[in-house]
């Protein structure tokens, strides 16, 4: 090889050194503005805007909304339980100890307070001290009994030889006789004694505050340290109970009924009770008894009704309205029992492609074909499409639309 071919290899190409200078600019360019196009189209699609609130209902199985007949009176009223109580001491003292709190379940003579019980305490000693003393003075004189009974016989014995005065014989009959008297008497003071230490515990274990039933504290209205009496004291410092207590299977509703249609309700009449918490949970209900006397003032008369279902949600002073329902007559084939959910009215949407609702899937709206059965006042029954249990939207919310994401507030 010459030396002017060695001198062309050594030679630089510089059109060939920048194609592969530039070249990755343009992909590492290229990357970027895709990448650009493409978090642009992943905002635009799924934006960070705030959710759709909606308010959402619980499909109930049709079993549980049924009803014996049509509304033929409306009322408001209250749920109030028929057994509570302020729960006191019986006499007066100072709490040491508070072992309950307010949303707590107690049993019946579930320790609930002690209070101070160092004075009832030691008047039990003396009680007891007193009891063994009595008992003693009556051993004593059974034994001095015993010795004027020996007496008396033997002088009796001996005036019978009349080796013994008259006097002697009477003398020892009278011991004998004053001897038995006081006896009797020590076995009286021993049971007044008995007595005595018996109401000396009643009132150290009154110094005890327990449970008269069954039920659910509401209401702690005292604390260590605090005075409480049965009675109502002057000046504000001393309290009358210690907590309130709730029997929850006591749980009823009163409705005041204007008088002008007091005759539309009957005992043992069907009626739907609805919490106004929760207007879509439907209680079945039936009157308990009609108040034989009317309230001048308001011109009503006070039904009380019985619950014939209850959960945890129904709670004492809660407002309710209630439907008293038309009984239906017995029908002479038996009637099936109804099918499918119910949800409420506003759940249940039209249009083109037919009834349907929208189902909360997570934290997203999914719209559900549904066939509709018969309507019942503020509820529609669905006989398919969707699950009892399964959480559907409950109200018209403008920009629903499947898939869309949502803020459930429902009950």
């Amino acid at each position: 090889m010459d030396k002017k071919a060695l001198l062309d290899e050594l030679k630089i190409d510089r059109d060939a050194a920048e194609t592969p200078k530039y070249r990755p600019m343009r992909w590492l360019l290229l990357g970027a503005i895709v990448g650009g196009i493409a978090f642009v189209a992943f905002v635009v699609e799924f934006p960070g805007a705030e959710a759709l609130p909606v308010k959402t209902a619980i499909a109930q199985s049709a079993g549980q909304q049924v009803a014996s007949g049509s509304s033929v009176l409306d009322a408001t009223g209250y749920v109030v339980a028929r057994r509570q109580a302020t729960v006191s001491a019986k006499v007066t003292g100072k709490v040491v100890v508070v072992l309950i709190e307010e949303g707590m379940t107690v049993k019946e003579g579930q320790l609930l307070a002690k209070l101070d019980d160092s004075v009832p305490r030691a008047e039990l000693t003396l009680a007891e001290s007193r009891l063994v003393a009595a008992k003693a003075a009556l051993a004593e004189l059974d034994v001095a009994v015993e010795q004027a009974r020996l007496d008396f016989e033997r002088t009796t014995g001996l005036a019978a030889k009349k080796l013994a005065s008259q006097a002697e014989l009477d003398r020892d009959r009278l011991s004998l006789d004053a001897g038995s008297a006081r006896l009797e008497r020590a076995r009286k003071e021993v049971v007044v004694a008995e007595q005595t230490l018996a109401v000396q515990r009643q009132l150290v274990d009154d110094m005890e505050i327990r449970a008269p039933f069954s039920g659910v504290v509401v209401a702690k209205a005292a604390q260590p340290g605090e005075m409480i009496s049965p009675i109502s004291a002057g000046g504000g410092f001393t309290r009358t109970g210690i907590c309130s207590i709730v029997d929850m299977d006591s749980l009823e509703v009163e409705v005041d009924v204007n008088e002008a249609y007091i005759n539309r309700v009957k005992p043992k009449q069907p009626v739907e009770v609805t919490l106004n918490a929760y207007p879509d949970y439907l209680i079945p209900a039936d009157v308990i008894a009609i108040i034989p006397t009317a309230d001048r003032n308001k011109a009503t008369v006070r039904v009380r009704i019985a619950l014939l279902e209850r959960d945890a949600r129904v709670l004492p002073d809660m407002g309710v309205r209630v439907a008293f329902l038309e009984e239906k007559k017995v029908a002479e084939k038996p009637v099936a029992a109804p099918t499918g959910v119910f949800v409420p009215a506003n759940a249940a949407r039209q249009d083109e492609g037919g009834a349907f609702v929208f189902v909360v899937d997570g934290d997203r709206a999914r719209r559900r074909p549904i066939v509709v059965g018969e309507r019942k006042r503020d509820v529609v029954q669905i006989t398919s499409g969707v699950a009892a249990g399964e959480r559907v939207v409950a109200d018209q919310s403008e920009g629903l639309t499947d898939g869309v994401k949502i803020e459930t507030a429902g009950n």
